[in-house]
Order: C-alpha cells, then sequence, then structure tokens
C-alpha cells in the first residue's frame, strides 16, 4: 500500500514503552510506570460525580458547539481570574480534545504548508512530530543547561538569520525537564518574536505544578499569543482528553470552523467532567496532589545525583526528572531496555526529546504515588549497582 511522507512520522518512543510496559504486565510482571507523565491519582471526585449527576438527569451529551460548552468556557475564563487575576473572555476560549487537538487546530490556523517553527530541544516529541506531519518544518532550537533547557531570543535570532520564522513554540514548565520561564524570560522571547514576525504558542499544560514561585502565563504579558493547557496533568485527567486554548480574538472563528470539521467537537461527557473539576472541591482535591509530588521530586533528584547521573534539570515545575546517564553508560535506549527488562521500571530514553543529543539521556517520570516512585528509585539503584 503506497502511504504519504505524512504517514512516515516518527514514533512517540514514551507510549512505545507504555505499550511493552503493558505486555511485561500482562505477563504477570509487576512495572513501575516511571515513562509517561500519568498522575496516579484519577480524575477529582467532583468530576466524575458531575458526568454520574449528568447521566442520572438523563441528559444525552451529544454534540456541542465546537468551541466548547458555555458553562466549562466560563468557568475556564475564571479560572485565570484566580491564578494570574486575568479578566479573560470566555469567547476567546476554545475547549478542545486535549492539548493534542489544540496543538493540531493552532498550527493549521497560522501556518501554512513548509512554513518554520522554531522550539527547543529538548522538548515534547509530539510538537516536533505534528509540525512534520503537517508538513511544517521544525526549527530546533539547541536549548542546553545554561539556558535551562529553554530558548533564548539569541536562538530566535540565529534560526530567523536562515529563513522566516512563522512560529515559537515554548513550554513552561517544560516536557521533559520541568524547567520554567520567568517574566522577563517571557518578555525577551516576546520581543524576540515581534521583531522576526513571529507567532507565539505557548504550551502551559503543566500550570498549577510548581514548586517554588508561580508559573507566569503568557497572557500576563500579551494578548498577541495562543496559550494552550489541558485537564490531563494538574486535574490528573489524561485519559479523558479534554484541554483548551486562548487564542485572540481574530482567530476565533478559524480555529472553530476547523474544530468542527476535524473534531465536530470535544467529547462532551468530558466536558461535563472538566466543569466538575473546576468546581472548588475539584481544586482543592488536584491542590493535594502537590505534596506528593514534591516529596517524589526530592527523593527522586537526591538518589540520581548520588547514583552519578549528571546534568539534572532544575525541575521547577511538572513531575519530570531530565539527566544525563551516570559515566560508563552511553545508550539511553539500551539503557532503559534493561531497566524494563530486568527491573520491571519503565523509564524513557532521551532520544524521544532530542534526537541528536539524547542518546546518553533518560527522563523518569515521577507522577506516581511516592511508594512506587520509591520501588521505582530501589530498583534503579540495583541496574546501577549491576554496572553497563
Amino acid at each position: 500500500m503506497i502511504t504519504s511522507t505524512r504517514g512516515q512520522t516518527a514514533p512517540f518512543i514514551a507510549m512505545d514503552v507504555l505499550a511493552e510496559a503493558g505486555r511485561l504486565e500482562a505477563g504477570g510482571a509487576d512495572v513501575v510506570h516511571m515513562e509517561v507523565g500519568e498522575p496516579a491519582f484519577g480524575a477529582p471526585r467532583a468530576a466524575r460525580r458531575a458526568l454520574a449527576g449528568a447521566d442520572a438527569a438523563g441528559e444525552t451529551l451529544g454534540y456541542t458547539s465546537g468551541l466548547g460548552t458555555p458553562a466549562l468556557r466560563q468557568a475556564i475564563a475564571a479560572l485565570y481570574r484566580r491564578r494570574h487575576g486575568l479578566e479573560l473572555d470566555p469567547e476567546r476560549v476554545v475547549v478542545t480534545a486535549g492539548s493534542s487537538a489544540g496543538f493540531v487546530l493552532s498550527f493549521l490556523a497560522l501556518f501554512d504548508a513548509g512554513q518554520r517553527v522554531a522550539l527547543a530541544d529538548p522538548g515534547y516529541p509530539a510538537y516536533r512530530n505534528i509540525l512534520g506531519a503537517l508538513g511544517l518544518q521544525a526549527v530546533r532550537l539547541p536549548a542546553t543547561l545554561e539556558t535551562r533547557y529553554q530558548p533564548t531570543p539569541e536562538m530566535l535570532d540565529a534560526a530567523a538569520a536562515h529563513g522566516p520564522v512563522a512560529g515559537l513554540l515554548v513550554a513552561s514548565p517544560a516536557n521533559p525537564t520541568g524547567t520554567m520561564l520567568d517574566r522577563a524570560a517571557q518578555v525577551g522571547l516576546i520581543e524576540a518574536c515581534r521583531r522576526h514576525g513571529s507567532v507565539l504558542i505557548a504550551d502551559e499544560i503543566y500550570h498549577g505544578i510548581t514548586y517554588g514561585a508561580d508559573a507566569v502565563s503568557a497572557l500576563e504579558l500579551t494578548d498577541d499569543v495562543i496559550v494552550i493547557n489541558s485537564f490531563s496533568k494538574y486535574y490528573a485527567m489524561t485519559g479523558w482528553r479534554i484541554g483548551w486554548m486562548v487564542v485572540p480574538r481574530a482567530l476565533v472563528r478559524p480555529v472553530q470552523n476547523l474544530a468542527q470539521n476535524l473534531f465536530i467537537c470535544a467529547p462532551h461527557p468530558a466536558q461535563v467532567a472538566a466543569l466538575g473539576a473546576l468546581s472548588e472541591e475539584g481544586e482543592a482535591e488536584a491542590a493535594g496532589h502537590l505534596a506528593d509530588y514534591r516529596a517524589n521530586r526530592a527523593g527522586l533528584t537526591g538518589a540520581l545525583t548520588e547514583l552519578g547521573f549528571r546534568e539534572i534539570a532544575p525541575a521547577d515545575g511538572a513531575f519530570y526528572a531530565y539527566a544525563r546517564l551516570p559515566e560508563g553508560w552511553t545508550d539511553s535506549r539500551a539503557f532503559c531496555t534493561r531497566l524494563l527488562q530486568e527491573h520491571h521500571v519503565a523509564a524513557t530514553p532521551g532520544l524521544d526529546f532530542d534526537p541528536e543529543r539524547g542518546g546518553e539521556t533518560v527522563r523518569l517520570s515521577y507522577a506516581q504515588s511516592p511508594a512506587r516512585i520509591a520501588e521505582g528509585i530501589a530498583r534503579l539503584r540495583a541496574l546501577i549497582a549491576a554496572g553497563p
């Protein structure tokens, strides 16, 4: 069968690791999942009750507007008032089938095939893979520990010297590193985008999961930005596939047209549950998970340092540890294979996040319960003790 070049999209390695871990579990293995950013807690009770209540009331939960239900859009706008002190017009909120749909809609609404979009390496692999599938060029900016694995205005300047850059995608907190852009850094990137005529897209999916300063939303600094977020991480609703975008007013109708044709709407049951998650009770439950993440972060970071891992990213937020392997370990894919097959801990090789420089790096998620992360650390020690 003939396939398109778009059909040759690179694999999402973390999901391949998850699938292999599932096969081991089907055979009776006890696998510690540190490969994907999936919170162990599940959706807030208020979210599940909201959906159960809609079912009990006989609601059919059919199609909604391609932009989402008015009630959910208003509740998301209210979230920005609570978190950031912003008076956000709910008409600028677009409810999506997870953040993934938000990226597809953003890229299609903003860019034509062949245009160049910049993003930092290491970074979330779906960014560049979606861009490639849509016929866009991902311009990978080689971020380092010295830049906190974040892009800089100088990197964008250098990329623009080789041709127009239509957009810049930033993430704060970032995946896989957990590093954040502070207010000054975001202002610098906004100004750089203006110089080069680049549209800024901000992935804020890990907002709410921070360990020092609160995350700054790009919407606090400019309206000339597309912000993407989701209920997957802070509200632990990964499988519900429900997220949102905030877009400039002029982009609402184009995004709506695309959403209607590509997805019709985000799943209505998930929209009902998301509205419950934004209730006072749902917010309180989600906030309560931060103590576990904080404990996991401290335990895992300390263990990685003790075991000789190098260049450990300073995780300001999210729930990942990203680091270079200890001396003597030179192949992250082989490392992760041994860790899974011999010790039943699933982790993701850095090649998923940086295809050129990730051969000696690994990402470990600490989104599971403290007991499971402690077990994962113990098994990791056993592998390192056995040697390369």
